[in-house]
């Protein structure tokens, strides 16, 4: 007994490598010994990035800037504005295609005892979001979100499947109304050898001050597990994001700004919130443009409604949409006038608050406008969180690279 029990003690010291279907190894820690045991991902092969509804590439922008050996393989994005700042940023050559027309044999999944193939689809939101119509995205009803069952007929259709798989989304796609199709998903991926992990992240936890909470799914071709990043402390403040100098073309300078302006300051508010995360004194507040009915501020209802300005009392800003009424800059007008004055956000401040560099924002600017670059950025994903997510793949040869967004000393 003895023995046996120095022998197990031994075994279980003992990191031991196992290698699944062909294309994933997987680490195995046994600290204790348990059943239930199971392999921890790591990523050996150079990796193949398939990005379906892939938009400006923030998939390849995280994965570039953790280091990874990957090669941006295959873009499926219909829309042709992002497809040409995913060109400008990562020097490809793409053209738009419709995930509708393309068949598995396209996606080009060979050699896969050489390669891990990563698959992302961050599918349409516009039917899962609260912002929407909210017309869901059950198979057969043809509306935008469903087209994730085309990821569905893909899988089906490939010869081999894609090692790792990474879905992004509303956190509405797992809500009452879609937890059934939701889950027919997974239990379609779990049917195909798939184990998922699925978890809302805010970007606010991940370095970035953007209150962004999005569903994030994690599905490894294996049995196995998966464990999601834990938040990081907020370092950076909004007016570290912001320009030193902002063309007047996006200051509001019309009447119906003054009435909103002159109706938050009888709040009081603008005194009381001025104080953001950190504790500096800053010259500026996040305002949201909002409908509300001013007996009752809370209430929903779109009747008997008025616009107002709501201001961010966490610090952070809104969610970045492609329509930028929710995230407005009230500042304090220069030092010889009184009162304050109504911007929007510029289309550069947007990239930043998604995570992206100057430099790459400069190169999608080069070859889009101000109305596409403010849409690519409220369509996009969080660098910060795909970086995070990315990193807990354990892949091999990782060699960050640092960021250049280009933020301002808080000194």
């Amino acid at each position: 007994m003895v023995i046996f029990s120095a022998i197990l003690c031994l075994f279980l010291r003992l990191e031991i490598m196992i290698e699944n279907y062909g294309t994933l190894h997987y680490t195995v820690s046994m600290k204790q010994p348990s059943p239930f045991d199971i392999p921890e991902i790591r990523i050996d092969k150079p990796i193949r990035l398939i990005e379906l509804f892939g938009g400006i590439g923030a998939q390849a922008m995280a994965l570039r800037d953790i280091g990874a050996n990957f090669e941006r393989y295959r873009l499926i994005e219909f829309d042709k504005y992002p497809v040409a700042s995913y060109n400008a940023i990562h020097g490809t050559n793409f053209v738009p295609q419709d995930i509708t027309k393309i068949t598995g044999k396209d996606l080009g999944i060979v050699d896969v005892e050489k390669f891990t193939y990563l698959l992302t689809y961050s599918f349409p939101c516009q039917d899962l979001s609260l912002a929407g119509k909210q017309k869901g995205m059950a198979k057969g009803t043809n509306t935008r979100s469903g087209l994730l069952w085309e990821v569905e007929r893909l899988l089906n259709e490939v010869e081999n499947l894609p090692q790792v798989l990474v879905m992004e989304n509303v956190p509405q796609v797992h809500g009452k109304k879609n937890m059934a199709d939701f889950t027919s998903w997974i239990n379609f991926l779990s049917k195909k050898g798939y184990t998922s992990f699925w978890q809302d992240l805010n970007a606010k936890d991940f370095g970035v001050p953007q209150n962004r909470k999005r569903c994030f799914m994690v599905s490894l071709l294996g049995d196995y597990g998966f464990e999601f990043p834990e938040p990081i402390e907020l370092e950076k403040v909004m007016k570290d994001y912001l320009e030193e100098s902002v063309d007047e073309k996006y200051y509001i300078n019309n009447e119906k700004a003054e009435k909103l302006i002159q109706r938050l300051l009888k709040t009081d508010c603008v005194r009381q919130f001025r104080p953001v995360r950190g504790g500096n004194q800053q010259p500026m507040i996040i305002v949201a443009m909002r409908g509300r009915n001013p007996d009752n501020p809370k209430s929903r209802e779109k009747s008997n409604y008025v616009q107002v300005l709501e201001p961010n009392t966490q610090g952070t800003c809104n969610t970045l949409t492609s329509v930028q009424k929710d995230n407005l800059v009230l500042e304090e007008k220069p030092i010889i006038s009184d009162g304050y004055r109504l911007r929007k956000l510029t289309p550069r401040e947007c990239w930043r608050l998604m995570g992206f560099s100057d430099e790459d924002f400069d190169k999608a600017a080069a070859v889009n406008s101000n109305t596409q670059l403010y849409k690519e950025a409220g369509n996009s994903i969080v660098k910060n969180v795909l970086m995070a997510i990315f990193r807990r793949l354990n892949i091999q040869g990782e060699n960050p690279q640092k960021a250049s967004v280009c933020l301002k000393s808080r000194a």
